[in-house]
């Protein structure tokens, strides 16, 4: 409880005629008596009328505080928070609220400001944004309650519990199920390539059409209905992919407000929801993080809300990714045949681990190594050069994306196919590189 301006103010009034009464006497100027006499009393008038009212202030009831939020949030994303407040006073109150919101999501329009009518709810709201994935639990709201006659104010901490989920940005995709899946790949800048060859699984039997391979012909079907007969093929389904995360201190750096990590688990969400909508089955297996996760494939669209609460409050770690580790328990679960797309960020001392764990993968596996390549290096590249500290960060950042470039390039004469890209653009890459492969019944 503290006192209010009001108060602060006739104290302040009271105190300076004191003052200067006090002032006149001491220099022998004579002033009425009564005055000194009546400045007192009000004094004395005001202290009992501020202990009075604050006894009434601490007898008053709380106001009830409601909060009503979405149940998760997407990352990086404004939601609104709407509070309904009530009270059972016979006169407008006016209140400030301030809500105690947990660290990881910011805030606008707190504290809030709002008069409070007898027997009706007053509504009012703020916006949320998170900054990073998780469970987050709101636990108190603060409001600031005035006493009777306005001279104190009380801060009152209210019990008002609630949970929300952050999830990774995946809203955008959902209105993309409203359009054809070609017309909204082609809006995320995915290419797709024409299939080659008829080595795919078959669809259905159609009238034979101009443009059609004479190697399509069903000779049979055509001598039975006397016209010409075509196969047609579709991609083939039921396939499974496998994300191999790394969960490790590569995956911390930030170009901008996403790391690197919220970078990769959003690609992979990306390319899961369009492997899921072309009928192959989608799993998960984390490495390098504090409690592994893995995620056998399954099929089906309901597989993309287990992945998005699989790893919505997944965090990276500090410690180093164990390639040889997560690629014997990866084979010890996963006996199919699958795409396995390992998601890093590759470095010279990773030549011989890596290239050791991925060709034991890839005996059993198709294997797509994606290799996050940070934004910073892009810029120093390209920044001009004009002084001796300039040059020398210029020659270190060539230096070691070319020690990149030859481990990359090792990788590739191997045979283990490596995608480095930014980490912004990492999602459309990996659908065109997963299409491309699909369409050509590489999978």
């Amino acid at each position: 409880m503290k006192p209010s301006r009001l108060l602060l103010i006739w104290l302040a009034i009271l105190l300076a005629i004191g003052i200067v009464l006090g002032t006149l006497r001491a220099l022998d100027v004579e002033a009425p008596g009564s005055l000194l006499s009546i400045n007192w009393g009000l004094l004395l008038a005001l202290l009992f009328l501020a202990i009075l009212d604050a006894i009434r202030l601490k007898r008053l009831p709380s106001p009830r505080v409601q909060r009503q939020m979405p149940g998760s949030l997407a990352l990086g994303r404004w939601g609104e928070v709407r509070l309904e407040v009530e009270h059972d006073f016979h006169q407008p109150l006016h209140i400030q609220i301030f809500d105690h919101v947990p660290q990881g999501l910011s805030f606008e329009n707190l504290p809030l400001s709002v008069e409070l009518q007898p027997g009706q709810r007053s509504r009012i709201g703020y916006r949320l944004r998170p900054l990073k994935r998780g469970h987050f639990t709101f636990e108190h709201c603060e409001i600031n309650l005035p006493s009777p006659m306005g001279l104190w104010s009380d801060k009152r901490l209210l019990n008002v519990a609630d949970n929300t989920r952050v999830y990774p940005d995946f809203a955008r995709l959902y209105g993309g199920q409203l359009l054809a899946v070609d017309s909204w790949l082609s809006q995320l800048g995915v290419h797709q390539r024409q299939r080659r060859g008829l080595g795919l699984e078959f669809h259905q039997l159609r009238e034979f059409r101009e443009g059609d391979s004479l190697r399509q012909i069903d000779w049979k079907a055509t001598a039975r209905h006397r016209t010409p007969i075509a196969r047609e093929y579709q991609d083939e389904r039921d396939q499974h992919i496998i994300f191999m995360l790394d969960c490790g201190r590569r995956m911390r750096s930030q170009d901008d407000e996403l790391s690197h990590f919220d970078h990769a688990l959003n690609a992979c969400l990306l390319l899961s929801y369009v492997a899921l909508r072309q009928g192959d089955a989608v799993g998960l297996s984390t490495f390098a993080s504090d409690q592994p996760r893995y995620l056998a494939p399954v099929k089906g669209t309901g597989q993309l809300n287990v992945l998005l609460n699989t790893v919505y409050d997944l965090e990276s770690t500090r410690r180093p990714a164990d390639y040889q580790a997560a690629v014997s328990q990866l084979l010890v679960r996963q006996k199919r045949r699958a795409l396995v797309v390992l998601v890093t960020n590759l470095r010279d001392e990773d030549d011989e681990e890596l290239l050791t764990a991925v060709k034991r993968l890839a005996k059993q596996h198709r294997v797509l190594v994606a290799s996050l390549r940070e934004e910073t290096l892009d810029r120093l590249r390209h920044a001009p050069v004009q002084t001796l500290p300039e040059a020398l960060t210029y020659c270190s950042t060539v230096d070691y994306l070319n020690a990149r470039a030859e481990h990359h390039e090792r990788l590739s004469a191997h045979g283990v196919p490596v995608l480095e890209v930014r980490p912004v653009e990492l999602g459309a890459h990996l659908i065109t590189q997963y299409l491309r492969w699909k369409k050509a019944g590489m999978i």
